[in-house]
């Protein structure tokens, strides 16, 4: 099965560069014959590196120990579920996967704009190729997933496809196992749709470097690749939130987020990615913007191989990234080879890009939009800074000086409010200039709610300048979602005569985008109350507790009563039992977990935590084992008490709705007008 997967990977490599060249030389010819030749060497492309990856996935599945990747990074006790998300646990398998989604990304991209775009397709066939050419190399000549592993005639192994001088084949009794830390069913989600969003981005970069090339510039390239980039920031979305629960659930540490740089690898792209959804729609409505587009095009796709180079390289250090490898450099060239030539080919089409027309006013819609845009490059850039600054501070100084969380929050925290405010007074301004009188009518009913809230929470809660402040920005964008809601109910409600129930369902139909918009808005609104009630009123307690005896904690009582031992498939398990109570009602019955893994892969990482956690609308209390003595007589623990945690899942599963609402076609229910009385007839 090596040998199947290498030569098909070979084989896809030569179709690549096929393509890549018969693509060109047909968008230059212009001939159609040629086109559809480098469309269908992309297709087979894509059937080839399926392949490659279920050969990789059959050898997992099948403990095939003679391959370097399996003995790697498997075992024969892992669970199947496990060994099957293996193929995205290490370096060289990852980078497989990633071909794989990013071919059938492509074969789906290209099948469905075909027909649609006949100058601008064989250059998009030939920027995906160009792509999946530099991943086909990683894989080929780097970090190849379907290498063997061989003994060398002085006893040591290593890992080759073809046969060292006087090696010998060798396969273990068994693989050195899956990381721990990875064995959790959040952290098998969560890289698919992480994988899906960060591949996805190509697709909007591919089809701007098009847009370029084939000279197609006019404003219907950004009402077609809209939806290319809506899925990606869909996935990718869905992905940092599952990442978040799992580092929740799986760190024992009582936080869903710690800046760390794979955390931030994933949300600076995120970051640009939702700044160009923004800024299609004011190209849309006022044709401007036209080069600030192609830009974030291009950056969402280039931050995303900025983010692999930092995460697979080995420069910075993570809990979750991969180990020092020799793909840095490859990445790197990359990086700066996409950077210098996107850059060329937008100055030489530069004059073609002019806007069809200027802002306005400042304050207008489209102006909006554009203080949120540069809101978001902003955060993204200080965030990329402040995660790259051991690099950079080594380079200079010749110690390595990380930035922490107190930077990112410091940097980030007035960014993220002035979007906020932004998302509370955007949607109220029109487009092309708003007068007073009618920003103060729009406003009355948002800044009277904010203003509600900001008392009730000064005089109720906390006299704490940021919760106060995040709280009723919140409230403000609240407030606008409720208003636009019931001035377009309003509205229909006066044109039909229909309820108002009906009237808002028909106007939410008939403006999906505008509304889903809406929805994903109120996501982040739930998200915003419930990270600022985890973070700035979080009870916290580090504690030892003897058999039968309590601790105190947030109003709670908490009384630890023992320890049980079991056995799972590939580790053995500690269980406490805390029983939480809060005066003479029992809460909960928590059941902390330490997994002692039997993989040589755990050796070293000593044993993984699994929180007690119970959730309710108002707090989460999280109970974390941390060590145990004497056989369990003695049980230290860490606890938890998170007020409003929930509120950011809930928001999360809402800004998922939304983005499906803006999506998923849906009838539209046909007005119904109300016919006028006919009129009396007058007097003489």
């Amino acid at each position: 099965m090596s040998d199947l997967g290498f030569i098909t990977l070979l084989i896809a490599f030569l179709f690549t560069l096929y393509g890549i060249v018969v693509s060109i030389v047909a968008a230059k010819r212009k001939d159609a014959a040629l086109a559809a030749s480098g469309r269908n060497a992309l297709y087979i492309v894509s059937f080839l590196i399926l392949v490659a990856t279920a050969a990789l996935v059959y050898m997992l599945v099948t403990n095939d120990f003679s391959n370097e990747y399996v003995a790697s990074h498997s075992e024969r006790a892992l669970p199947l579920f496990y060994k099957v998300s293996t193929l995205w646990g290490g370096q060289s398998g990852s980078l497989l996967f990633w071909s794989l989604l990013l071919a059938g990304y492509s074969a789906v991209m290209v099948a469905s704009l075909w027909k649609k775009e006949p100058r601008r397709g064989p250059w998009l066939v030939a920027m995906l190729l160009f792509v999946q050419l530099f991943f086909l190399i990683i894989s080929l000549y780097a970090s190849n997933p379907f290498n063997r592993l061989w003994v060398l005639p002085d006893g040591s192994t290593t890992g080759a496809v073809f046969r060292p001088e006087g090696a010998a084949l060798f396969i273990p009794a068994d693989g050195t196992g899956l990381n721990p830390l990875l064995q959790n069913y959040w952290m098998v989600a969560h890289p698919i749709f992480l994988y899906l969003g960060y591949v996805g981005l190509t697709l909007p970069f591919a089809y701007a470097a098009a847009s370029l090339l084939s000279g197609e510039l006019d404003d219907s390239w950004v009402k077609r690749v809209r939806i290319w980039n809506l899925i990606p920031w869909a996935f990718l979305t869905i992905g940092i939130i599952l990442g978040s629960q799992w580092a929740y659930l799986e760190l024992g540490w009582g936080g869903f987020w710690a800046w760390d740089p794979v955390e931030n690898a994933s949300f600076i792209p995120w970051l640009t990615a939702t700044a160009f959804l923004h800024s299609i729609m004011i190209q849309e409505h006022r044709g401007m913007l036209k080069v600030w587009n192609m830009i974030l095009a291009f950056l969402g796709f280039w931050l995303v191989i900025i983010g692999t180079f930092i995460t697979r390289s080995g420069i910075i250090d993570s809990v979750h990234a991969f180990a020092v490898s020799n793909i840095g450099p490859l990445f790197l060239g990359f990086i700066i080879v996409t950077f210098f030539g996107f850059l060329a080919l937008l100055w030489y089409r530069l004059p073609d890009l002019e806007s069809d027309a200027e802002l306005d006013s400042l304050l207008s819609r489209e102006a909006a939009f554009l203080y949120v845009n540069v809101l978001f490059v902003v955060a993204a850039f200080v965030t990329l800074f402040g995660t790259l600054f051991p690099i950079i501070s080594e380079a200079l100084s010749g110690t390595k000086i990380a930035v922490n969380a107190p930077y990112f929050n410091k940097v980030d925290g007035p960014i993220f409010l002035a979007i906020l405010l932004l998302m509370g007074i955007g949607p109220l301004l029109g487009w092309r200039r708003t007068s007073n009188e009618m920003l103060q009518k729009s406003l009355a009913v948002p800044v009277a709610l904010a203003l509600a809230v900001a008392g009730a929470v000064f005089i109720l809660v906390t006299r704490n300048w940021v919760p106060i402040l995040a709280w009723s920005l919140a409230a403000l964008v609240f407030g606008t979602i409720l208003w636009e809601f019931y001035r377009g109910a309003a509205s229909r409600r006066r044109a039909t005569g229909e309820g108002w129930l009906k009237a808002l369902w028909g106007v939410m139909a008939r403006n999906q985008r505008r509304y889903g918009g809406y929805i994903v808005h109120f996501g982040v609104v739930l998200m915003a109350f419930g990270m600022v009630g985890a973070v700035a009123f979080q009870h916290n307690l580090k504690t030892s507790i003897t058999l039968n005896g309590t601790a105190e904690l947030g109003g709670y009582t908490f009384t630890y009563t023992g320890l049980d031992q079991n056995q799972g498939p590939n580790y053995d398990e500690v269980v406490a039992t805390v029983i939480v109570t809060q005066g003479d009602r029992n809460v909960a019955t928590l059941y902390p977990r330490m997994n002692f893994y039997h993989s040589r892969a755990a050796k070293d990482m000593g044993p993984t935590t699994e929180v007690g956690l119970h959730t309710s609308l108002r707090e989460d209390v999280y109970v974390v084992l941390n060590g145990f003595e004497n056989g369990g007589q003695l049980a230290a623990f860490e606890i938890f008490v998170n007020p409003l945690m929930l509120w950011m899942w809930i928001g999360g599963i809402v800004m998922v709705l939304g983005t499906l609402f803006a999506l998923l076609p849906m009838k539209q229910p046909a007005p119904v007008r109300v016919r006028s009385p006919k009129p009396l007839p007058q007097p003489a």
